[in-house]
């Protein structure tokens, strides 16, 4: 069976989906008449394929749930919004004249984010971009990107990442999803699979599928706010709070001690 080619699978669909958004419609396949939805496709490495339609990445905050406007009620001073995207929150943020930088490792996310008014965007990891003299009072992980401290391996890099960029005082505003509650066997069994390894429960293996395209494997964690505790112990930051009305989605707020 033929494989995809391995590329920049989110921004390929970041682009139809806004081309969807502004009118144009996507790129027709080979023969067709007809638009086709745009279908984000993330597959598991236990074979579980997800998918869901990609225009929530371009919601307006009239379409948002309300713990994505109480996140930005805590944005102050100078922001990076990691994981930017299509630009969903950072475009609202610059419309309420904070000074916020989109910061994202996909070159269509980004190409899409400029054509959507976002002024400051860079294309990096945040481990090179951590060298950068710039620092922030506010770090943005909305959209469930809590999830990109991937695990216990990788979190204190990516909080001392974030450390190098920080002002004093700063925080970190994140939304995660506490995967615990579910009674469906696939989750259940799959939970139970990661402990087996050694792995946190919430610990995703994933990978996006777009049309012909695919991302590389990569972890994503969905965790309790006691993981997430224990993750955060013994870096420079500490948990100031925790939003959880929404459960299974909760704000953590995180304040840089160092």
């Amino acid at each position: 069976m033929t494989q995809p080619a391995i590329g920049d699978a989110f921004g390929e669909m970041i682009r139809d989906a806004y081309a969807v958004h502004i009118g144009v419609g996507p790129r027709p396949l080979a023969g067709g008449r007809y638009p086709r939805p745009v279908i984000e496709v993330i597959e598991r490495d236990d074979g579980l394929i997800n998918g869901a339609l990609a225009g929530h990445y371009l919601s307006e905050p009239a379409d948002w749930r309300p713990f994505d406007h109480r996140a930005m009620s805590l944005c102050r001073g100078r922001a990076l919004d990691i994981g930017v995207g299509a630009g969903r929150t950072a475009v609202e943020l610059q419309r309420r004249g904070v000074a916020v930088t989109g910061l994202d490792t996909s070159a269509g996310a980004i190409e899409v984010a400029r054509k959507r008014g976002l002024r400051d965007t860079v294309l990096n990891t945040v481990d090179e971009f951590s060298r950068a003299s710039v620092r922030y009072d506010t770090f943005l992980l909305l959209g469930n990107n809590l999830g990109l401290i991937e695990g216990p391996e990788r979190a204190p890099l990516f909080l001392a990442a974030l450390a190098r960029l920080a002002n004093p005082g700063a925080l970190i505003v994140a939304q995660g999803t506490d995967p615990y509650g579910t009674t469906d066997p696939v989750q259940v069994a799959y939970h139970e699979g990661n402990r087996a390894r050694g792995r946190l429960g919430g610990q995703l293996r994933l990978r996006l599928r777009y049309r012909e395209i695919a991302s590389d494997w990569f972890d994503y964690l969905n965790c309790s706010v006691a993981e997430l505790e224990s993750l955060v112990a013994g870096t420079s930051w500490r948990l100031k709070s925790i939003d959880d009305r929404d459960h299974p989605y909760y704000l953590a707020v995180m304040e840089f001690t160092g």
